[in-house]
C-alpha cells in the first residue's frame, strides 16, 4: 500500500486523545486505530502482534537468517492527536502539483500562507496535503504511523536483510502520557526513533528539561470596610507573584535552546488563589536554577505574609535526552547516513517540548526522534506532501537495512 493512503486512511478515523482523563487510553476511539494497525500488521505477516488493554500495538519483524545478532531497533509513532484543534470528520483536500502559492482552505476559506510556513516554497510540483479547515489533518503523528508500517511493507516485499524490527504505536502522546505504559519488558529493541518530527531530514536528540509548578494562596477575606490590617488578599498576592517573574523568559520571548517559565492558568479571588506554571530549559544547570527561583519567590512571599498563606508544588515532568543519547551517538550518526543517502541534509534543532522518546530514553531506551514531512501540528494549517513522506519512508528503510 502506498504511504499517502495509508495515511488518508488513518486521518479518516478519530483519535482525539482527551486532557481530564486519568485512565490510558484517555479516549476508548483511540482503539479503533489501534486495532486497525494490529490487523495490519498481522496480515503482513508480523509476529508477537498485539493491541494490549491500554491501546499499546506491538509487532516485530523477525530477523533476517544471519542477523540475529545484530542490534535489534525499533520504531515508534503515536495514534491519538491533539486535543488542541478537532479531530473528528477530517475532511483532507488533496492538491497534485502544488504551485508554491498560498492555499485557500476549502470550508473556512482561511488561508495558509507561505510567508507563515517559508518551506512550502520548497514544495513546487509536489502532491499537497492540507485541511479543509474545520480541523487539524493528523499528520502528527499518523504520518509517523503510516511511514513505519509502510517502509515495514517495502523491507518484506523486496527481502532486504535486517535484524529484529520492532514496531511500537502509543496512544495519549499528545496529552503527555504516550510513554506511561510502553511495556519495554516486551518491545526488545536496543535502541528506537520516534517518528513524530516535522521536516523529513530531521534527527532531533535534545529536549527541554520540564516541570510544572504551582503556587498555593489562601487570603482572610473581611468587609473591605474594616479590612484594614486584617484582609490578606489571595489573588492580589497572585499578581505579585506573576510580577516577580522575568517578563522577557516566557515562551512568546524565546526560541531555541533558551528556557522559559510559563504562566498556564491564573485563577482565585479574595479567599483563595492559584499560579500553574510550566518550566523548561535545555541546559540542566539552568533548568535547576529556574526551580530555585521560584522556591525564592516562594519564600520571600511567605515572609511577607507568613508560611501559613503560600505554598509551592514543584513536580518534575521530563528530561533532556541528550544526557542519554551522547553515550550513544551512533544512533544519530546512522540516522543521519540515512538523510544523506537521500539527498537531504539532516537538520538537529532542539525540541521546544518534550518527546515520548525523551522519557523511553531515560528507561534504558535510547530513542532520537525522526522528521515526518509534516508542519503546522494541532490546528487548521496542518499540511504535508506525499513526496515528503516518501522521503521520510525512504530514510527509515535505510536505517532498517544497516543493521548495526
Amino acid at each position: 500500500m502506498k504511504v499517502e493512503d495509508r495515511f488518508l486512511k488513518y486521518v479518516s478515523i478519530w483519535t482525539t486523545s482527551c486532557e481530564d482523563q486519568d485512565k490510558i487510553p484517555s479516549s476508548e476511539r483511540e482503539f479503533d486505530l489501534a486495532h486497525e494497525l494490529e490487523k495490519e500488521m498481522k496480515e503482513m505477516g508480523l509476529s508477537k502482534v498485539k493491541c494490549d488493554e491500554h491501546c499499546y500495538v506491538y509487532g516485530l519483524l523477525p530477523a533476517t537468517k544471519g542477523y540475529e545478532s545484530k542490534k535489534s531497533i525499533g520504531f515508534i509513532a503515536h495514534m491519538d492527536t491533539a486535543p488542541a484543534f478537532s479531530g473528528k470528520d477530517i475532511n483532507p483536500t488533496v492538491i497534485p502539483d502544488y504551485d508554491g502559492k498560498d492555499v485557500v482552505l476549502a470550508s473556512t476559506k482561511e488561508v495558509l500562507k507561505v510567508s507563515d510556513f517559508p518551506r512550502l516554497s520548497s514544495r513546487v510540483g509536489q502532491t499537497l496535503i492540507v485541511t479543509d479547515g474545520t480541523t487539524l489533518l493528523g499528520a502528527d503523528d499518523k504520518a509517523g504511523v503510516a511511514e513505519i508500517l509502510t517502509a515495514v511493507e517495502q523491507v518484506i516485499q523486496h527481502s532486504i536483510p535486517h535484524s529484529d524490527i520492532w514496531i511500537g504505536f502509543t496512544p495519549d502522546e499528545e496529552v503527555g502520557r504516550g510513554a506511561d505504559l510502553f511495556d519495554l519488558d516486551y518491545f526488545q529493541a536496543d535502541y528506537a526513533y520516534t517518528v513524530d518530527g516535522d521536516y523529513e531530514g530531521e534527527i532531533a536528540y535534545e529536549n527541554f528539561n520540564a516541570a510544572s509548578a504551582t503556587f498555593h494562596i489562601k487570603g482572610v477575606n473581611v468587609h473591605p470596610g474594616s479590612a484594614k490590617n486584617i484582609m490578606v488578599n489571595a489573588a492580589s498576592i497572585a499578581c505579585e507573584i506573576q510580577s516577580l517573574l522575568p517578563s522577557s523568559e516566557t515562551p512568546e520571548h524565546t526560541q531555541g535552546r533558551e528556557g522559559f517559565y510559563h504562566l498556564t492558568n491564573i485563577s482565585g479571588d479574595v479567599n483563595a488563589a492559584q499560579l500553574s506554571y510550566i518550566i523548561r530549559d535545555h541546559d540542566k544547570a539552568s533548568y535547576q536554577k529556574r526551580m530555585d527561583f521560584l522556591r525564592d519567590v516562594a519564600e520571600l512571599m511567605k515572609k511577607k505574609y507568613s508560611e501559613e498563606f503560600i505554598s509551592l508544588d514543584i513536580s518534575e515532568s521530563y528530561h533532556n535526552m541528550l544526557e542519554v543519547i551522547e553515550k550513544n551517538f551512533y544512533i544519530v550518526d546512522k540516522a543521519k547516513d540515512a538523510i544523506r543517502s537521500q539527498g537531504i541534509e539532516p537538520i538537529s534543532l532542539p525540541v521546544r517540548g518534550g518527546t515520548d522518546g525523551a522519557r523511553l530514553s531515560f528507561q534504558g531506551l535510547p530513542c532520537p526522534n525522526l522528521g515526518t514531512g509534516g508542519e503546522g501540528f494541532h490546528g487548521p494549517y496542518e499540511h504535508i506532501t506525499v513526496e515528503a513522506m516518501e522521503k521520510a519512508v525512504a530514510i527509515i528503510v535505510e536505517i532498517m537495512k544497516n543493521p548495526i
